[in-house]
C-alpha cells in the first residue's frame, strides 16, 4: 500500500509532429516572407493531397488531407534531420521548402510499400492496382498526424521498415533456392518463402549438397528411407548446403537451420519408427504450398 502511495505519476512527454514544432519556432523570429511562403506551400501540398488521396470536395476530405500533409512533411523532416533540433527543422523548411520534406516522406512510404509484408507472396502482390491501394493505406496509417496530438509516425515507419526488410531477406533467400532447385528453376508467381526454406533444410540432412526447393510425397518418402538406412550426419548436410548459398542469403538460412536443429519435429522423428503417414503430415506443416500435389 505504501509503495503504491509513493509511486510517482508517469511523465507525459509532448511529442507533437515535427512540422508543428518547427512552425512554433517562428514565434521567436521576425515575421518575414519566409513564413508567408511556407504557409502558401503547405496549403498547396494539402490541396494536392486532398485531390489525390481524399475526397477534396468535402470539409472532411480537406481535414484528412491536412493531417496527412502534417505527417508526411514531419516524416521527411525526421528522416532528413535525424537528431537535429526544431530550429534546424525550420531552417530546413525555409531553405529547401516544405515540398522537399514532403517528397522525402512520401518516398519513404513508397519504398516501404514496395517491401513484402509477408513471406507468403502471391501474384496479386505484383498487381499495380493492389500496389497502389497498399501504398495509399500505408500513407494514411503512418502519415495521419493531428497537429495538436503526439505523433509516432516515424517510429511506426522504422518498426515496419525493419520488419519488412527481414521478410524481404527471407523472400530473396527462398527465391535463390528456387532458382537453383536441382531439377531446374521454379518460376511460379506464388511463393511460400518459409516453405521453400523448410524443404531445403529438411532435405539437406541427406547430405550431398543437392538443393531441393520443392518436393512431393514420393520424394519425401525416399528421403525418409534414405536417412533411416544411411544415418547421415545432419551437420555435414547443412554445411554442404551453406557452401552453395551466397553470402547475402546465408544469415537467413543459418538462422533457420539453428531453429530447425532443435525445434523441427520432422528432423527429430525422421529416424524413429514414426509412421510415414504421420511424418508426412508434419512435413506438410513446414512445406505448405511448396509441396507438389501430383502424388497421393
Amino acid at each position: 500500500m505504501e509503495a503504491a502511495q509513493n509511486t510517482l505519476p508517469a511523465i507525459v512527454v509532448e511529442r507533437l509532429p515535427r512540422l508543428v514544432r518547427a512552425i512554433r519556432c517562428l514565434s521567436a523570429r521576425e515575421i518575414g516572407d519566409e513564413s508567408v511562403i511556407l504557409a502558401d506551400e503547405l496549403a498547396g501540398i494539402t490541396a494536392m493531397v486532398a485531390e489525390k488521396f481524399t475526397n477534396d470536395r468535402t470539409a472532411e476530405g480537406i481535414q484528412k488531407a491536412l493531417l496527412l500533409t502534417v505527417g508526411c512533411v514531419s516524416l521527411g523532416l525526421e528522416h532528413e534531420l535525424m537528431h537535429e533540433g526544431d530550429e534546424a527543422a525550420l531552417d530546413f523548411l525555409i531553405e529547401h521548402g516544405a515540398e522537399h520534406a514532403f517528397q522525402a516522406g512520401f518516398r519513404m512510404v513508397r519504398d516501404l510499400a514496395a517491401l513484402p509484408e509477408d513471406s507468403l507472396v502471391g501474384e496479386y502482390d505484383q498487381d499495380p492496382v493492389y500496389a497502389q491501394r497498399r501504398m495509399k493505406d500505408l500513407f494514411v496509417d503512418i502519415c495521419s498526424a493531428d497537429p495538436h496530438q503526439n505523433w509516432s509516425g516515424y517510429e511506426k515507419f522504422e518498426v515496419q521498415y525493419k520488419q519488412r526488410k527481414a521478410v524481404q531477406a527471407i523472400v530473396r533467400a527462398a527465391g535463390w533456392l528456387r532458382r537453383h532447385h536441382y531439377a531446374g528453376p521454379i518460376n511460379d508467381a506464388d511463393l511460400n518463402a518459409e516453405g521453400v526454406i523448410a524443404v531445403a533444410i529438411i532435405f539437406a540432412i541427406e547430405g550431398g549438397g543437392r538443393i531441393v526447393a520443392r518436393t512431393g510425397q514420393a520424394d519425401f518418402e525416399r528421403l525418409v528411407k534414405s536417412v533411416r538406412k544411411n544415418k547421415p550426419d545432419y551437420e555435414e548436410g547443412w554445411a554442404a548446403l551453406m557452401k552453395q548459398v551466397p553470402a547475402q542469403h546465408q544469415p537467413v538460412i543459418a538462422e533457420r537451420i539453428a531453429s530447425y536443429r532443435t525445434n523441427c519435429t520432422v528432423i527429430q522423428k525422421i529416424r524413429t519408427r514414426t509412421a510415414m503417414k504421420t511424418l508426412f503430415a508434419e512435413f506438410e506443416n513446414y512445406a505448405g504450398s511448396e509441396l507438389d500435389a501430383d502424388y497421393g
